[in-house]
């Protein structure tokens, strides 16, 4: 892969997680609070919401950062995945596309992988 190509997918991966995370911080997308008391009730929802949106943040950071990638992938991966599964059964009245997410999600992980395994700087790594 192109290193040129590697630096837009690295921009466009950290791009999701930054605006995901400012529309939680924010209040932009009211949806995601509900989500989140729907998960993990109401009490600390808007609170906890608050605190993934800044998650979200870090992970941008960590992205672009560059440091140990190998863990950051699975990370994702595994966040994306698992986020996407409690959503699925707990909540999909509140998706944007129902359990149609799932497709986008399973497409963002693609992404992920894509990125990290067909790119040898991503692969090799050593931290």
């Amino acid at each position: 892969m192109k290193p040129h190509l590697a630096k837009i997918l690295s921009f466009l991966i950290a791009t999701v997680w930054l605006l995901n995370g400012l529309c939680k911080i924010f209040d932009i997308v009211p949806r995601h609070e509900m989500i989140v008391s729907r998960i993990l009730g109401v009490q600390y929802a808007h609170v906890i919401t608050i605190a993934i949106g800044f998650a979200e943040v870090g992970m941008t950071v960590w992205i672009i950062s560059g440091i140990m990638r190998r863990l950051n992938v699975i990370t994702q991966i595994v966040i994306i995945a698992a986020m996407n599964i409690l959503e699925f059964v707990i909540a999909p009245d509140l998706l944007l596309w129902g359990r149609f997410n799932s497709v986008f999600a399973l497409l963002f992980i693609l992404l992920i992988y894509f990125h990290a395994t067909l790119n040898k700087r991503l692969v090799s790594y050593s931290n």
